[in-house]
């Protein structure tokens, strides 16, 4: 019985790691969330090996706005999508302590049925929103769609006039809007 305990714990781990990983019951996805669906990206993001974190981090492989998506799973934690152009996989980490959201709130600020409208943006916001940059004098939604949420541990809300990003796990940078439209850049 002694030699049997360590392998039935093993075995027990890992039917817990499992559930984890299986995606939900069609019946608990929010309204209108279908998986094997497709949906575009609704903001820029910057991911890393196969994975973005909520965290933002304004480093590694750029996901442009629109980009094609397939949604494959779910967990408590994360999202797992297929870029379809490239064929690959990636894992969108949900850090629940710099969003404030579970990950179904987090698909829904990311991701969208129809592809992003752009042509409500001035031609130098639509020209930063590509490139993945904020500059002076866009408004605050451009400035959303070009680089993301920034986390609510150093920005609580959008309503305020700075918003902190990180660029990477140890440096960041505020951007300052006045009357809505970006007024200066710190680094």
């Amino acid at each position: 019985m002694r030699r049997m305990l360590p392998v039935m714990m093993l075995f027990m781990l890992f039917g817990l790691t499992a559930c984890e990983t299986m995606a939900p019951k069609p019946e608990v996805l929010p309204a209108g969330v279908q998986l094997n669906a497709k949906y575009y990206t609704q903001v820029t993001m910057q991911y890393e090996k196969g994975k973005y974190r909520t965290s933002n981090y304004r480093r590694g492989a750029l996901l442009a706005v629109n980009t094609e998506v397939e949604l494959l799973g779910f967990t408590r934690k994360s999202i797992t999508v297929k870029l379809i152009k490239q064929n690959k996989e990636l894992l969108i980490e949900n850090v629940i302590k710099h969003t404030g959201e579970d990950p179904y709130q987090a698909f829904a600020k990311l991701f969208a049925k129809q592809p992003l409208n752009l042509r409500k943006f001035t031609s130098a916001e639509r020209k930063k929103i590509t490139q993945a940059k904020a500059a002076k004098g866009m408004s605050k939604d451009a400035v959303l769609v070009a680089i993301g949420y920034p986390p609510i541990t150093r920005t609580p809300t959008l309503e305020s006039d700075d918003w902190t990003y990180w660029s990477n796990r140890f440096n960041t940078f505020i951007v300052y809007f006045e009357n809505g439209k970006v007024s200066r850049i710190k680094d």
